[in-house]
């Protein structure tokens, strides 16, 4: 069964984040020190002029034919957002991160929209919003 998601890898989640004027790093493969060593795909931090970080996480690959060795895909990745280093939600108002720091299941379309928001977050709010105690 053929998705109409378009597959991502580190290389083109870190070209979004450079476009975006994000400072990038990226680890790929597969890695002894995971738990599940044969889904881990890729993962690719960032941070922002804001000081805001995103990282995105592909964990498990989807195959597209029955055969391990052709059809490795990966179609949806997660994103946690973060702030000074720390897990974070973003303040009222965004269309993501509301209450959680982490939007899973994102297709390129959703993953190109989570990082214009972040990238465009006014940091300044986390103290306004903390200063009034809305949260």
């Amino acid at each position: 069964m053929e998705t109409e998601f378009k597959p991502m890898t580190a290389e083109s989640v870190a070209e979004l984040l450079k476009e975006a004027g994000a400072q990038v790093m990226v680890r790929a493969g597969r890695s002894e020190n995971y738990s599940a060593p044969r889904e881990f795909s890729f993962e690719v931090k960032s941070i922002f002029e804001n000081g805001m970080g995103l990282h995105v996480v592909a964990r498990q690959f989807n195959y597209r034919d029955p055969w391990e060795a052709e059809g490795r895909v990966n179609d949806l990745v997660d994103a946690m957002l973060l702030r000074d280093g720390a897990l974070t939600a973003l303040p009222k108002g965004y269309p993501y991160f509301q209450g959680t720091e982490e939007e899973c299941n994102l297709d390129e379309d959703q993953l190109r929209e989570v990082i214009d928001c972040v990238r465009k977050v006014n940091v300044k709010v986390y103290l306004l919003q903390e200063l009034t105690g809305d949260r």
